[in-house]
């Protein structure tokens, strides 16, 4: 059997909702042995963010949404209440036989119950630890809450995303997904491999401060750089790009379309789609720049053209021309499209409450050490006696005592 490429790391995870859990998942994807730790009887609180939530084989809601579904798949799962000295003994058990422990309690709080980071490297020098936070471990704001929507305000991620003042419904818009949560799971994941790397040529664990607004003001990008260089401040183009024009949704006949046609050669194929092949030598429009800085005569011109037409007839006629383009695809219309069918995208998977139910896959190919079949999300404290029996040798008797005191 082929081995994955992280098998062989043992992740605890004592995070919740999101952008943690993110990582994890994506660290278990590759291989990780990954032991997510929640709290008895409630669990992580994203399983309570429905609806909707997940029906049982006969139809009935169970405890889990779909949102703790999307980021918790491969894992194992137990219930320990690390608030009893008891509970905070396993934790630290299982932290002493970890690789990476991912958490993302607001600052300060596991050192409480000796769970930070340098309680726990005395006993695991080797341990890579990972807090992600809203604002990092230090600073003004450090102890401040936050969730995605206050990180995308705060970092500018709204201030460049929606239509512009003047236009009906302008203003800044929050992106739909919660978008800082998942880069910084991204991040958070790269970080950690980076970490192991290091560990394993050093056997030196060490700390990882991953910050969601840090995370939200990296992912502007060319947005940042643009106004570092120029002084302007970038404002909002709806569904219109900051690069080549056009690059932006069009209005055909009966529904919208997205084109990219930034280069000189996929302009002038375009103009020739469009049967107005004299715009590929007007002086404003013959280069990269001259488009951009006329940006909205050009998009007048292309607005009224694809007005005439339905969108598959220009998808038709754009892609015959080589010139990027694509529907405007909702969650349900992705799935007929016969590219994302042949990737794969969805899995099937056999969950223990609800039979088989269907998940996305992990996107990541990989030719030597490939993803295997994915595992359904575990139900709440599902591993509970196999991890205390294999890993830390409990018996059945101290499980049983354990569970009549609430500490799993």
């Amino acid at each position: 059997m082929t081995l994955q490429a992280l098998e062989g790391v043992r992740v605890l995870d004592l995070s919740r909702i999101l952008a943690a859990p993110f990582a994890s998942q994506l660290l278990a994807d590759l291989g990780a042995e990954v032991i997510k730790v929640e709290r008895p009887g409630v669990g992580d609180d994203a399983r309570q963010y429905g609806p909707p939530f997940l029906a049982d084989a006969d139809g009935n809601a169970t405890r889990d949404a779909g949102f703790y579904l999307s980021c918790n798949r491969n894992k194992r799962a137990i219930t320990v209440d690390h608030s009893t000295a008891e509970g905070a003994a396993i934790v630290r058990e299982l932290a002493a036989k970890s690789d990476v422990l991912i958490e993302n309690f607001r600052t300060g709080v596991l050192a409480k119950y000796g769970l930070d980071h340098a309680s726990l490297r005395t006993a695991n020098p080797g341990l890579v630890y990972c807090s992600i936070t809203g604002y990092g471990q230090d600073g003004p704001y450090a102890n401040r809450p936050g969730y995605d929507g206050v990180f995308q305000a705060m970092c500018g991620m709204m201030s460049v995303s929606g239509l512009p003042d003047g236009e009906p419904g302008g203003g800044p818009m929050k992106v739909g997904v919660s978008m800082v949560d998942i880069l910084t799971g991204l991040y958070a994941a790269n970080a950690i491999q980076a970490a192991l790397r290091h560990r394993d040529r050093t056997g030196e664990g060490q700390h990882i401060d991953l910050a969601l607004l840090d995370c939200g003001l990296a992912s502007l990008s060319h947005f940042v750089q643009n106004y570092l260089i120029s002084g302007k401040v970038p404002g909002r183009r709806g569904n219109g790009g900051y690069g080549g024009i056009p690059s932006q949704t069009f209005r055909c006949a009966d529904r919208e379309i997205f084109v990219v046609a930034s280069t000189n050669r996929q302009f002038g194929a375009l103009t020739r789609a469009l049967g107005q092949p004299e715009l590929a030598v007007d002086p404003r429009f013959d280069e990269v720049s001259h488009r951009i800085e006329n940006r909205e005569a050009l998009l007048a011109i292309l607005s009224e053209a694809f007005a005439r037409r339905p969108a598959a007839e220009w998808l038709a006629s754009l892609e015959a021309a080589d010139v990027p383009a694509s529907p405007v695809n909702d969650v349900k219309t992705v799935f007929d499209n016969p590219q994302i069918r042949h990737r794969e995208m969805l899995s099937a998977v056999d969950h223990p409450v609800a039979g088989a139910i269907q998940m996305l896959r992990n996107p990541i190919r990989l030719s030597e050490t490939p993803i295997g079949p994915p595992r359904a999300p575990p139900v709440l404290g599902q591993d509970n006696e196999a991890v205390l029996r294999d890993l830390l040798g409990r018996s059945d008797g101290e499980i049983a005592d354990l569970r009549a005191q609430g500490v799993i």
